[in-house]
């Protein structure tokens, strides 16, 4: 088994909450660069925001989710990412128009099976990060939906049940 699971899907679909929990059961998490990059274009002045600059944003976490799996490599037994350089490079493809960002990418070979979050709209919440409304997420998610089984990727959608039931699901599915 490739040790590189993504986590994806709509935003506000409870994956940070699942890498959380990932976490505390021991395994290895790569938070969302798109948050990191929120946090630190913020505190900076910057304007690689996605609101402001979305292709800059979506350049950005492309570099950083590249970074991400360097570390990843040093890390020991199955790493689980909250979303990462596949999400980026699929954003970067709908904003330029040139899909073959996908193909040409380079991005090493993660796990054939790739998680999605379905909408929830009963736990969607704008905060710093996320200032972008659910229309917009429901938007991203089904470019995801698209994307990820284009390439190759078998998508499980994740149900809408509590957290600890949730990961229970990813690593009973993933056989950990």
């Amino acid at each position: 088994m490739n040790g590189l699971i993504i986590i994806s899907g709509c935003s506000g679909g409870g994956k940070s909450t699942l890498l959380t929990e990932l976490s505390r059961r021991g395994f290895a998490v790569i938070e969302e660069p798109g948050r990191r990059i929120v946090i630190e274009e913020e505190a900076a002045g910057g304007s690689a925001l996605p609101w402001l600059d979305l292709k800059g944003f979506l350049t950005r976490a492309v570099s950083l989710s590249r970074e991400d799996l360097a570390t990843a490599s040093t890390l020991d037994g199955p790493v689980f990412f909250d979303r990462g350089l596949f999400d980026a490079l699929s954003g970067l493809a709908e904003v330029t128009g040139n899909r073959g960002v996908l193909y040409e990418a380079g991005y090493p070979s993660f796990h054939k099976t790739v998680f999605l979050t379905p909408p929830w709209p009963e736990i969607y919440r704008r905060d710093a990060e996320r200032q972008h409304g659910l229309d917009a997420a429901l938007v991203e998610y089904e470019r995801l939906k698209r994307d990820y089984p284009a390439m190759g990727y078998d998508v499980i959608e994740l149900p809408k049940i509590p957290v600890v039931a949730r990961a229970d699901f990813v690593i009973s599915t993933l056989g950990l």
